[in-house]
């Protein structure tokens, strides 16, 4: 099935009538729940680069930690996709909300459980498999987030603004990204290096215990999508195997789905997870100039994606996502020139255009565009397992595999840098070829 991917509004069916509160409060709902996922998940890629080398794997040549610590990092995604299956049945069947609901508590418990773990140098090899664990659980939890909420916020958004109304699950992307590296930033500074080392990077963990109160107050007053409750409850269409179904009926809806994603995944966590560990370990730079890039990304995110949105519904998804691509494209190379040259102005505006230009105007268009692919009874599982399988090939072992190409080149950047322009052009060219039905 191939999107209607020109059109501002590519609803390819008739839209209900959807209360404006009603739209507003799933917007709502999707938004906060989205931060504190986010927040719990990339303040794990965070820490990975500054602690978790040397906290849990301390046996191994500080290369091989990082290796080691992003490898971690990359767990997370593994376990996505299973999450987006399980939530995803159960959410096509039973219903968004309870769904959205149970990820944000799943969540935060496995994240205050990481800021609780005992070190390698309390339990050993313990250490680092409770750690791979705990983000196996998280990985989990944020697999069944995206589809759920996406699909609150698209399914009662009015007919014509699907793209602004679920950009709020996007933007929780960057104000988490804002909470956890500003958490960090502001621990770092306060205790110093040596104090947040030793505990003070569990600090962030535990308070996610906070958000998830938040997350779940917000939730458990939203309404079920009623979208669902027409299509799938009132009319009795649920289907046995929802995800199942999906796959069956519309195959190349996956494959569409990766390939617009990497863009987005390879521009986000080269500029906010490998880079911090790169200048700090290959070029002697303070990690406080990609911990401040974070919180500006973040920061510009929140504004940048709804805008972004907002055109997209005027002007078409397509022409905002090419856009995109291919500034990402641009930007590749120059960044990395930037970044050895230790040029922080240009480091500043290359991180800008890959995060809040390339990668903001690529997820703007995500929500409907993708989610438009399935029928509303296997939308859940279809959308889900398709998003989170994309994050697995592409953003999970991104900082893994950045590390790993550094190494390769002798602590050069260049293939690196190939290897981001070569996924903007990948989904540059799928993008472009895509036709409308």
């Amino acid at each position: 099935m191939t999107p209607n991917f020109d059109t501002p509004d590519h609803v390819h069916r008739a839209s209900l009538h959807k209360p404006k509160s009603q739209a507003q409060r799933a917007a709502i709902g999707s938004a906060v729940g989205a931060v504190v996922d986010w927040y719990d998940f990339l303040l794990y890629g965070i820490v990975a680069a500054l602690v978790f080398n040397t906290a849990f794997f301390p046996k191994v040549s500080p290369t091989m930690g990082t290796l080691a610590a992003f490898a971690t990092f990359g767990v997370g995604f593994l376990f996505r996709p299973l999450g987006g299956i399980v939530f995803g049945h159960y959410g096509d069947r039973l219903g968004r909300k309870r769904m959205l609901v149970l990820t944000v508590m799943l969540m935060g418990l496995s994240t205050v459980a990481i800021g609780l773990l005992p070190t390698f140098a309390t339990i050993g090899w313990w250490a680092p498999v409770l750690l791979v664990t705990m983000r196996a659980v998280q990985g989990f939890a944020v697999g069944g987030e995206w589809g759920g909420a996406a699909l609150m916020a698209v399914e009662s958004a009015p007919k014509g603004n699907k793209a602004f109304y679920s950009s709020g699950v996007q933007v929780g992307y960057g104000v988490g990204l804002v909470l956890a590296t500003g958490f960090v930033s502001l621990l770092s500074h306060g205790l110093g290096d040596a104090s947040f080392r030793a505990w003070g990077w569990r600090l962030p963990f535990v308070f996610s215990i906070v958000l998830v109160a938040i997350g779940l107050w917000v939730r458990s007053s939203m309404d079920e999508s009623s979208e669902f409750v027409e299509t799938v409850e009132h009319r009795h269409r649920k289907v046995k195997l929802p995800v199942i179904e999906a796959l069956t009926r519309h195959p190349k809806a996956f494959a569409y789905i990766v390939a617009l994603r990497l863009a987005e995944l390879f521009s986000m966590y080269i500029v906010t997870a490998f880079a911090l560990s790169y200048s700090t370990a290959n070029l002697g730079m303070s990690r406080d100039l990609f911990l401040n890039i974070g919180l500006l990304v973040g920061a510009l995110s929140c504004v940048t994606i709804p805008c972004f949105a907002w055109l997209a519904d005027r002007f078409g998804l397509k022409r905002i996502y090419l856009i995109g691509a291919a500034i990402g494209l641009a930007s590749a190379v120059p960044f990395f020139v930037a970044l050895e040259a230790r040029a922080t102005v240009w480091i500043v505006i290359f991180s800008v255009l890959l995060a809040n230009v390339a990668h903001d105007m690529v997820v703007s268009v995500q929500q409907p565009l993708f989610t438009e692919l399935f029928g509303a009874e296997y939308r859940y599982s279809g959308a889900g397992v398709g998003y989170q399988f994309a994050s697995v090939v592409g953003g999970g072992f991104t900082p893994f595999i950045a590390v790993a190409l550094t190494t390769l080149a002798g602590g050069s950047w260049h293939l690196v840098a190939g290897y981001l322009a070569a996924g903007c052009l990948f989904s540059l060219i799928v993008g472009a070829r895509m036709k409308p039905e």
